[in-house]
């Protein structure tokens, strides 16, 4: 429904601009959108292969700890547990896509660390060694399987909100904009028509009365003419009326008849 404003060209012009800030605030929300659903749907495929990868570790990690409980002992390997030290902290930085902040785990760039064990050569076995190394890449493939689901969860939750504000523009705002302009404009037209018409009626009234006017003048005229005529032909008359020589005071001559 559009909105009622005074049908004023300001109003047009303030319109038509709100329309078209509308139309590339759409536009930008639209790319916004198709950029951050291709973004989740690469991470959505990248999540596959990782669960993938994990439970293709997990498999070797729990045969490798398997052999180890064969090769030193369950009692051994349960003893070598309680002498792990704690997990090192790590640190969680963001980086920005499409104006949304996405975690990522910063790891150490010596990952050895994770690989140095209290043993000594006598304790030292394969099989150990094979469990620890897939049970830590099981826990690198746990956290870059954490940040690829929190990337999607944030890159979801921002195209809903991209999605909500472009359906409001494009359902809502624009054609409410656009009916404000055609509202205004038929308006404008009506008006325009309306002081055409009057403008025509008021120069045939004007062309009307001067031509009445130049008629009157022109009969005016004509009686001054028709009146100065006659009172010049009384004067010619009384001219002639008073000339002593005039026809009529000459005496009539007499006519001799042989």
């Amino acid at each position: 429904m559009a909105v009622k404003v005074t049908p004023t060209r300001a109003n047009l012009i303030k319109s038509k601009s709100n329309l078209a800030f509308s139309q590339k605030g759409y536009n930008l929300l639209d790319k916004k959108r198709t950029v951050l659903i291709q973004e989740i749907m690469k991470l959505v495929d990248e999540a596959e292969d990782v669960e993938a990868k994990i439970a293709d570790t997990f498999k070797e990690a729990y045969k490798a700890l398997q052999q180890c409980n064969i090769a030193m002992g369950s009692n051994n390997v349960e003893e070598y547990t309680l002498s792990i030290p704690n997990e090192q902290s790590y640190d969680v930085r963001t980086r920005s896509v499409m104006g949304v902040d996405i975690p990522e785990v910063v790891l150490p760039k010596n990952k050895d660390l994770y690989y140095n064990q209290p043993l000594g050569f006598k304790d030292a076995n394969p099989a150990l060694d094979r469990a620890i190394e897939k049970f830590n890449e099981v826990k690198f493939l746990c956290y870059r399987l954490s940040v690829i689901e929190c990337t999607a969860f944030e890159l979801s939750q921002e195209i809903k909100k991209a999605s909500k504000s472009a359906n409001a523009l494009d359902k809502i705002r624009i054609p409410q904009l656009q009916e404000t302009i055609s509202y205004i404009e038929d308006s404008i037209e009506e008006k325009e028509r309306e002081e055409h018409f009057r403008i025509k009626k008021v120069k045939a009234h004007n062309r009307k009365r001067q031509e009445l006017k130049e008629a009157a003048e022109a009969e005016r005229e004509a009686a001054e003419a028709e009146k100065e005529a006659k009172f010049r032909a009384q004067e010619a008359l009384q001219e002639d009326l008073s000339r002593p020589n005039s026809i009529i005071d000459q005496p009539v001559k007499k006519r001799k008849y042989r």
